[in-house]
């Protein structure tokens, strides 16, 4: 999709349950394509109030970078109202996991289009695919682009060190840290980064989910 503003990452809140290791992958990826991320946290309505409230408390983080994020139950249209105007004069595209509600967020915005919707897999765990082809609608003065949905999803990145640059906040510790540009933030002596975790600062599980990304990159080269 050419000419994006930006993208709507659709997450559901369970049936599949929400995942930062996900989130954190999609912001990569997004932050290599100089793109804008909205978060839509759909399915409120199906999962426990206490489970949500702990979703959200690590949400605060993102906020706290300056992502917008949404809380949306897409069926009964709640909290549906407020996302009307973040369209207006863009080209949006929808982004997400199989299953995680996309076609029945865009049913919510616009029900003539009475797009086909599926369950679940009981079995698998996981969506089924419902949206089979990319298609560009019209809405409120911009441009809703819904995309197929994916059950894995990898990024480009082919050296270790590159990772560290596509973590805003990261980036922003840098130059604190004892070796300052050249801090991996892994196994460095007085990093700024680990130790902002360490005083919960950063969240734990962003930075947890770095390790494992540094690590996936590295192996993807030997493997190559």
């Amino acid at each position: 999709v050419c000419n994006v503003d930006q993208v709507l990452l659709v997450f559901s809140a369970v049936s599949p349950d929400f995942s930062f290791h996900l989130l954190d992958k999609f912001l990569i990826i997004l932050n290599q394509e100089h793109l804008t991320p909205v978060i839509i946290i759909s399915k409120i309505d199906l999962i426990e109030q206490e489970k949500l409230d702990l979703i959200k408390k690590d949400m605060l983080y993102y906020e706290s970078m300056g992502y917008e994020i949404y809380y949306v139950n897409s069926k009964q249209k709640i909290g549906i109202d407020v996302l009307n105007n973040i369209f207006t004069d863009k080209l949006t595209v929808l982004a997400g996991q199989t299953g995680v509600g996309k076609s029945t967020l865009l049913n919510a915005l616009m029900p003539t289009l009475e797009l086909k919707t599926q369950e679940i897999s009981k079995a698998l765990g996981r969506g089924k695919h419902t949206t089979r082809h990319t298609e560009l609608y019209e809405y409120n003065g911009g441009f809703i682009v819904d995309t197929p949905g994916f059950s894995k999803i990898e990024f480009l990145i082919f050296h270790a060190d590159e990772v560290k640059h596509l973590y805003p906040d990261f980036v922003k510790l840098s130059p604190e840290c004892r070796f300052t540009s050249n801090c991996m933030h892994l196994n460095e002596p007085d990093c700024a980064v680990k130790h902002a975790v360490q005083e919960g600062e950063i969240l734990k599980s962003r930075y947890e989910n770095y390790v494992q990304f540094c690590e996936e990159v590295k192996n993807q080269k030997d493997r190559y």
